[in-house]
C-alpha cells in the first residue's frame, strides 16, 4: 500500500512532506509489528534497547554512556534502568573510577531474556526483508544522509 492509502490522504504539500510523514508512519508501523515480542517478556522497546546495549558492552556502563548509545535519545535512561533493576534484569554497581557514580551491568536473568528474544530475530528481520539487500543498503544510506543534514 502507499502512504496515501494508508493514511487516507490524497495529496501532500510536497514530496519532502510526504517522505517525512512516511518515515513517521513507517516507524510507528514497524514498532507495532515488534511490540508484542517485547510485551511477552514484560519489556518495553526502550528496556530491550538498554539490555541489548549492556550485553554488547565488555564493561559496565554509566547511564550517560547508555543514553549515548540508545535509539531513543529522548528517554529517561535512569528511570528505565531503575525498572530493569527492579525486574532483576540489570544491576547497579559503584563506579570503579568515581565512587560517587554508579555503573549498570546486565544480570544473568537479563541475558536469558535476550537469548529468548534472539530466537525471534527472523521475525524482526522479515519486516524489512521485502527489500533486496541492495535496496536495504540504499535505504540505510538515505536514512544516514537525512540524519546528517543537521
Amino acid at each position: 500500500m502507499s502512504i496515501n492509502k494508508d493514511i487516507k490522504q490524497e495529496s501532500f504539500k510536497s514530496e519532502y512532506q510526504k517522505a517525512m510523514i512516511n518515515l513517521i508512519f513507517t516507524y510507528n508501523w514497524a514498532t507495532e509489528q515488534l511490540k508484542h515480542l517485547f510485551e511477552e517478556e514484560g519489556l518495553t522497546m526502550q528496556q530491550f534497547n538498554i539490555l541489548r546495549i549492556l550485553r554488547g558492552s565488555a564493561t559496565p556502563l554509566s547511564t550517560l554512556q547508555i543514553r549515548e548509545r540508545m535509539l531513543d535519545k529522548m528517554s529517561d535512561t535512569s528511570r528505565i534502568v531503575d525498572r530493569l533493576v527492579i525486574k532483576g534484569l540489570t544491576k547497579k554497581i559503584t563506579c570503579k573510577t568515581d565512587k560517587r557514580l554508579v555503573d549498570v551491568s546486565i544480570t544473568g536473568k537479563g541475558l536469558k531474556v535476550l537469548e529468548k528474544l534472539d530466537t525471534h530475530e527472523d521475525k524482526m528481520e522479515n519486516i524489512i526483508k521485502v527489500l533486496t539487500e541492495s535496496e536495504a543498503e540504499t535505504l540505510n544510506n538515505l536514512l544516514d544522509k537525512i540524519r546528517q543534514s543537521n
